[in-house]
């Protein structure tokens, strides 16, 4: 095995709002928005077998 990628950073933003219904019901809204790192990440093992470890870094 070698070494193919090594970055750190926010890999998805993440974000809920809620939103107030006009019958009065109350939604949460989420929403993933990928980041510059998600995307590297995704050329980087585009088309490879990889194993794949995740560490929270905070």
């Amino acid at each position: 095995m070698r070494k193919v990628f090594d970055e750190e950073g926010v890999f998805v933003r993440y974000g809920e709002k809620k939103v107030r219904l006009e019958n009065g019901h109350e939604l949460t809204h989420r929403s993933e928005e990928p980041t510059e790192l998600w995307w590297k990440l995704k050329e980087a093992l585009k088309g490879k077998k990889v194993r794949v470890v995740v560490y929270e870094v905070e």
